[in-house]
């Protein structure tokens, strides 16, 4: 009689369900290991991270639940203001600008208008607004100085009304594929365009890297580490090649650039 063997194949996933940021949220692949960014860098931030307990839903601004729950495996802790206005880039821009206020780098804040106009913190804190006149924008001092947390956040409301992918893609330097790190976005300028964030990256021996991406979108929800859909053996990682076709959840990026924050 000739003994029958059977193969058992272990599979070990990439998901730690019980963890609370996207360092802790999700393993590494056999062979991967995380690259390392200093402290305090917005790397590390961004890797750090918290996120609400696994199984949390997305959430659209006007507290309904959207329409497909699918596409992540973490919802990042970051508040969704009621009126609307934190669309996908807006809440890359938001996350950045908490950053830089965290650092102290208040002097770094400001983004381009779609009209190429460009809004600093500092001049808006200053007391200057901008009147909108079709394309072209004028700033005048309309408003006593204001450098309160408060305050802050009304700016960033200003910003997401006239600035968006469109401003982003025209504004930001490009990035080669080769090039990423965490923090760079993958974005398609627009009206509707698209953009995600890098969370996290890992390399191996070869010097093949991974990346875990996360998004906000249209309208304004919570802001959700994304699976990969196209290769679940992967995911949540992502292989990011240039002039690849890539979706992620509810959008497929093709005639994209990379791009990183000034």
């Amino acid at each position: 009689m000739v003994a029958k063997v059977e193969a058992t194949v272990v599979t070990t996933s990439l998901i730690n369900k019980d963890s609370l940021t996207i360092v802790s949220r999700v393993n590494l692949p056999i062979g991967y290991k995380r690259v390392i960014y200093p402290k305090g860098s917005f790397q590390e931030y961004l890797r750090n991270y918290p996120l609400k307990p696994f199984g949390s839903k997305i959430i659209n601004y006007d507290d309904t639940e959207y329409f497909w729950q699918g596409g992540h495996i973490g919802i990042l802790e970051v508040p969704v203001p009621k009126n609307g206005l934190q669309q996908c880039a807006d809440a890359l821009i938001r996350i950045r600008s908490e950053y830089l206020w965290m650092q102290n780098r208040k002097d770094e804040i400001g983004f381009n208008f779609t009209s190429g106009h460009y809004c600093s913190w500092l001049k808006y804190a200053a007391g200057f607004r901008p009147k909108i006149n079709g394309n072209k924008v004028s700033f005048y001092k309309t408003a006593t100085e204001n450098h309160t947390k408060e305050n802050f956040y009304k700016y960033l409301n200003v910003i997401y009304m006239y600035s968006g992918t469109l401003s982003l893609f025209n504004e930001l330097k490009s990035i080669e594929a080769s090039d990423l790190k965490i923090g760079d976005m993958l974005i398609k300028g627009g009206s509707p365009g698209h953009i995600v964030m890098l969370g996290d990256e890992a390399v191996n021996n070869k010097g093949e890297k991974i990346f875990l991406l996360f998004q906000g979108n249209t309208p304004a929800q919570s802001v959700h580490l994304v699976k990969n859909l196209e290769n679940t053996k992967l995911s949540p990682w992502y292989s990011l090649q240039k002039d690849t076709t890539i979706p992620v959840s509810n959008y497929t990026f093709q005639s994209s650039k990379f791009v990183r924050f000034k």
